[in-house]
């Protein structure tokens, strides 16, 4: 399947990139090194994912449970995504991608929190293709604080209702994702997009993220687009 041949594709897709550390684990190599390679492969999906024409892509990057891990670890994706700002900001604009990040950013490194603002500044009147990246993110973290912003806006319950409560999430303004995408062979969503992701499809595949490719990107691609796409309508 090349990309001249896909139709019918879905507007947005997330990924939740699984699968680093066992990566590195399955080869004899230190998990640092699953994570590097990690961040490459998402840097190659990025692209592919803008010459396919996807609108919206969204990619979950560090979940709030991340937190939880040893700090070393912590430490290393927190450098590995301020290299990651640094170094791609520049090439999203020349490729007309507008950069955005959602997530409880105050727990972020402040350095971390300055490149995100830039990168989403500098690329804000990009219209090729929507990057979203969930940094410090949880669905139901994001649903409370969805609830608490209702709250303080003052708004009349009466007034409350789906259109509007999702304009208090982080992901306001941007399409609900028609695809996500998990990969490692885990089956669950891990608390990302729970609002979002009502109808959207799954694709769960064994590949560990570093080897997830162009080529295994097609073929989730085309498993969207053979399925029924009914919402419940039949």
């Amino acid at each position: 399947m090349n990309s001249s041949a896909i139709s019918n594709m879905p507007r947005h897709i997330g990924i939740i990139m699984d699968g680093n550390g066992r990566w590195a684990k399955s080869r004899g190599l230190p998990r640092a090194k699953g994570h590097r390679c990690g961040v490459a492969r998402a840097k190659e999906i990025i692209r592919v994912a803008r010459e396919l024409g996807i609108e919206s892509l969204t990619l979950y990057v560090f979940s709030s449970e991340n937190w939880q891990r040893p700090p070393a670890e912590v430490n290393l994706l927190m450098k590995l995504l301020e290299f990651f700002l640094r170094d791609e900001m520049y090439e999203f604009k020349k490729l007309d991608i507008s950069f955005r990040a959602i997530g409880d950013s105050s727990k972020l490194p402040e350095i971390v929190r300055g490149l995100v603002a830039h990168a989403e500044e500098l690329t804000a009147g990009c219209k090729g293709m929507v990057l979203t990246t969930a940094i410090s993110y949880g669905g139901k973290d994001e649903i409370l604080r969805a609830v608490k912003k209702a709250i303080a806006s003052g708004i009349e319950p009466d007034m409350i209702n789906e259109e509007a409560f999702s304009g208090f999430l982080d992901t306001a303004g941007l399409l609900e994702p028609d695809l996500i995408i998990r990969t490692s062979g885990e089956k669950r969503t891990s608390n990302f997009l729970v609002w979002q992701s009502a109808h959207s499809q799954f694709y769960f595949t064994a590949t560990l993220w570093p080897d997830f490719d162009r080529d295994q990107l097609l073929q989730a691609l085309g498993a969207y687009r053979r399925r029924d796409k009914s919402f419940g309508a039949a």
